[in-house]
């Protein structure tokens, strides 16, 4: 069988793939606005889906999205008066903590809703502003596991079809007895399997994924 892929990367909601490692975040950002809390923490490893995930609830809410050291107290006042804010990479690009712990406490009064992405939860982030901890634990933490095998077959899937690379199903299965259980695994994997494709001018099979795993000589059994 062969698996027809094509298309640029997909980041709609319906192009967000759903398994027991992320489920529960999916299910809470779907819920918006029907929210407990004002702000959320969105927290995962490389390649897990934060920003598909920030970029639905970006589109269902209008948000508007910056990367988290783009925050500083000159914003806080225009942000403030908005309906939903994403801040991006908060671990890697720290946001200005007092202008963070200002608009956390705005947002309770004036309805804004914010979402934090992170590789970690707040605990590691190195946060030098005690209150401002106290408020990010006070927010639900959505965690992004590392995924089962059912995901991270449609994972392959999904990458093979974002670059538009063509695949025989076996090829997937025998990827994924070869790589470690995470997603940037599958990225970097698919990325290399792309590049040496097009440098060797040969498409993605077995043999292929062999060789860029291991650099072993696969032989002729190019299938």
């Amino acid at each position: 069988m062969v698996l027809p892929l094509g298309g640029a990367p997909r980041f709609g909601r319906d192009d967000f793939l759903v398994g027991r490692a992320n489920d529960a975040a999916f299910a809470y950002i779907e819920r918006w606005p029907r929210w407990l809390a004002s702000a959320a923490v969105l927290v995962g490893p490389e390649g897990s889906g934060k920003s598909h995930l920030a970029a639905i609830f970006a589109a269902a809410s209008n948000a508007t999205l910056l990367r988290g050291d783009h925050l500083d107290r000159d914003a806080v006042p225009f942000l403030a008066k908005g309906k939903a804010l994403v801040l991006e990479d908060c671990d890697r690009f720290p946001p200005e903590e007092v202008a963070l712990f200002h608009l956390i406490n705005l947002a309770r009064e004036t309805g804004l809703f914010i979402v934090l992405t992170a590789r970690l939860a707040p605990d590691l982030w190195g946060l030098q502003t005690p209150d401002l901890l106290s408020r990010l634990r006070l927010q639900p933490l959505l965690e992004l596991h590392e995924p089962d095998d059912a995901l991270l077959g449609a994972l392959f899937v999904k990458h093979f079809a974002d670059r538009q690379i063509m695949v025989d199903a076996n090829v997937v299965t025998y990827a994924m007895a070869r790589i470690e259980r995470s997603y940037a695994a599958v990225q970097r994997l698919v990325a290399a399997l792309d590049q040496q494709s097009l440098i060797r001018k040969r498409p993605v099979t077995r043999a292929l994924v062999s060789e860029v795993l291991d650099g072993s000589d696969a032989g002729n059994d190019d299938t």
